[in-house]
Parts: structure tokens; sequence; C-alpha cells
């Protein structure tokens, strides 16, 4: 089967790529890149006047399976990522029936062979039942296949019980990715500390919740020379620790998502659920030392954190809903809009945050469109604008921070090993 994209602007700068040309893929592998390639193909993509760059690589997504089939499936999921243009993603461990143990693995990975619509990866748990206390079996879980271990939605509380966590994952050679929080500062709060917990009478989550647990693992990573993974960076004093850390040749690396560098905390004022994540909304200035981050290099990748809900559990009162927003079909269409279309990054520059280095800190042959590399390619319509819509999901959940919201970047289509896995048939207007 011989697939070839014709016309399009390939941006890809891991191999230098970012001009008109033509690509040939042949079964799942990319086989020549140039400019008007004469090849006889089974299928021609013209992509003229549109983008054609590496699939996505979202290093967090949450895909409730197995357990909560209701919020999404593998199925679902993995369906609204291609709609996304997203081709790989990295499922995160905190399901109903936890990804703590070898058996619990195995299910997973049944589940996406006979499921998966995409690349799905497995995150597994630091620890068992993600409690903090007994750490999981490390090195058993790299030989599974496991691309890195998180507790995330919980930290792990005890530095002693981090430490050797980082210790192991060392020796195992897989990437921790730390959801930052010290849950006695959070406190329970809901909405950003300072003005906007005051106005909308909710308890708030300080930024010291998450700048103190970020510094305590950057300063025990350090202590034994291992690497981790800072994931959705929200705030400045965040920014600043890991920026300093850099400096000091500490091996971290670190996250944010389309809502920490798009919104601001004015935008819940309006006691809408649909943004009530964890962390919090955080201040104009806070949002703009993300994009800043992102800017600099200090921040290295963007993921959607796609966090979905049933409808009741998020159409309730602000305090009672849960944490958590959608984002696998709007991630690349806000950094689109909010940071290529506002000149904070380049296309190529965003091909790196999305693709290049997730690829890299995961340690997975992905991210770029190397001849004789994986063929998962998307072609993108980088100044059509759409306007997100609930029915325009395929995702089960409709929980998004951009309902509403007029956006620039339509995936036309997305090739997944070779193979056309999704055209995009909606005029999204």
């Amino acid at each position: 089967m011989k697939l070839i994209i014709k016309n399009g602007h390939v941006i890809s700068p891991a191999d230098n790529l970012n001009d008109v040309c033509d690509i040939v893929v042949q079964d799942n592998k990319i086989l020549k890149i140039g400019k008007n390639l004469k090849e006889i193909a089974d299928n021609t993509i013209d992509a003229k006047d549109k983008i054609v760059m590496p699939g996505i690589v979202d290093m967090h997504v949450h895909l409730r399976e197995p357990g909560r089939e209701d919020k999404e499936t593998v199925s679902s999921g993995t369906l609204a990522a291609i709609a996304g243009g997203v081709t790989t993603v990295v499922s995160m461990p905190n399901t109903l029936i936890p990804i703590d143990s070898i058996e619990n693995i195995k299910l997973l990975k049944g589940i996406i062979e006979k499921k998966a619509q995409a690349n799905v990866f497995i995150c597994a748990a630091i620890t068992k039942e993600r409690a903090g206390r007994e750490l999981t079996d490390i090195m058993k879980f790299k030989k599974e296949g496991v691309v890195a271990i998180s507790d995330d939605g919980a930290s792990v509380d005890s530095a002693e019980v981090m430490l050797k966590a980082l210790k192991k994952a060392k020796d195992a050679k897989l990437v921790i990715i730390c959801h930052s929080e010290d849950k006695f500062l959070s406190a329970s709060g809901v909405v950003n500390l300072g003005f906007t917990s005051t106005k909308m009478g909710l308890r708030g989550i300080s930024k010291e919740s998450e700048y103190k647990r970020v510094k305590r693992d950057i300063d025990l990573a350090e202590k034994i020379n291992a690497s981790l993974h800072i994931t959705h960076v929200s705030c400045l004093e965040s920014v600043e620790i890991i920026a300093k850390a850099k400096k000091k040749g500490v091996a971290v690396t670190a996250d944010t998502t389309p809502h920490y560098f798009a919104l601001s905390e004015e935008a819940v004022w309006g006691y809408d659920p649909n943004l009530k994540m964890n962390p919090p909304l955080r201040t104009k200035d806070d949002v703009l030392a993300i994009r800043e981050a992102l800017k600099q290099g200090v921040i290295d990748a963007i993921a959607s954190d796609h966090a979905p809900h049933t409808e009741n559990e998020k159409e309730i009162e602000f305090e009672r809903a849960e944490f958590g927003v959608i984002g696998l079909e709007t991630e690349l269409s806000c950094a689109i809009t909010y940071l290529v279309d506002e000149k904070i990054l380049d296309m190529s520059e965003l091909v790196k945050k999305m693709a290049i280095n997730p690829a890299k800190i995961l340690g997975i042959n992905r991210g770029t469109l190397g001849v004789g590399r994986p063929a998962d390619i998307i072609v993108v319509s980088k100044d059509k604008e759409w306007v997100v819509k609930k029915n325009s999901f395929h995702s089960k959940s409709k929980n998004s921070a951009f309902l509403g919201k007029n956006l620039k970047g339509v995936v036309e289509c997305t090739i997944l090993g070779g193979k056309i896995a999704y055209v995009n048939t909606n005029s999204h207007k």
C-alpha cells in the first residue's frame, strides 16, 4: 500500500524540514520526502496550502478505561485523538482500576490491542493504589513496555517514598511524571486563591501548593542525579523554579496545557464547572509567564490533560463538580490560536512542543517525519476557523473549557501507521 501527500508545507524541525514538498508512504513507514516526486500510489492526498506535520504526541491523557467507560473508553478517546491530530497518547494510571500491577497493565494492554484507534502507550502508577505509601514494581513495569510512571491526580507526599521512586525509575530508565500538589496546602480548594476565591465565595487553591511540591521533587531528583517531568505547570513561581533547575543542569522537563496559556482566572467568574480544573486557572501574570516559558524553552511540551467527565458530574454546582476538562480535539487549534497567531511560537517551534519533545521525553520512536520513521502524519488548514460546539466532539464527554470559542486550525486528515485514519468531513462552521 503506497500513499503520497502532495504539495503540502512540510514542517518537521527534527528532520530540517520547513518547505513545500511531497511525502511518500509505503506500508507503515515514510519512504521518501522531496519536491515534485513522480510516484504511482494507491492513494494521493493534495495538501496544497496546508501544513503537513508529525502527528501530535500527547503525554497526558485520561482514557478512563478500565472502570469508567461512561466517561470515556480507549476507543472513543483515541477517536477523539485522531480527530484532533493526536496520533500518540499516553494513558494515565488513575483509572477506577488503577494501573498499579502487572495484571492491570496486561488488562489495559488487551483493551488497547482490541480497541485503540491511535497509538496508546501506558503510564503506570508510582505507588500501589496511588496511595503514596508502597512502591509498585517499577523495573517489571519497564519490561512490560510502560513508558512512564505517575501517581497523577495525586502527588507522593512522603519525600522518602518519592526519593526511592526516583532511584528505581533512574535504574529502570523510566521518566516520572509529577503531579505537583501539596494537598495540605491546596486544602480542598476549587479555584485560584486570592481575588477570585474571595469574589466567588469559594475555597481557594494556593500557587504555593503547586510550586513548593515542584521544588521538593526537583531537589530530590538533583540529589541523586535523576530525571523527572513536571506536568500541567500553571504558575509563574513553578516556571522560575524549573528555569533555575535547568540552568543548574538538573534533568527536569515540563509540560503545560492549553487552558493555562489561553485562559486566566477571570474566565471562571461565571461559575461554569467546565472551567474547573486542578491546578485551577491562575492570574493573567501567570498566563504571560507560561507563554514566555514556552517561548524560552523552560516548558518543553504541550499536553492536553484530557479529563472527560459525564454531564451529571459537571453540570452541577461549581463546588461539587469534578475537576478537569477535555482537550484532545482542541489542543492543536488552541496552540495555533493563542501561541502561533500571537507570535509566541512559530509552527516549527509548535511541532517541537507537541510532537518532537514529548516523544524524546518518553523515549519513544514518534514525533518526526524522517525517512524510515513511522508514518504518523497530519494535514492541517492552519488559518481555517471553527467554533467549538458540544456536538462537534468525538469524545464521550463534552466538558471543554473552550465551548463557544472561535479557534483557528483544522485537522483535515490524520494518517496513522501509513493508513488514512481520519478525514474531516465537518465544515467546522
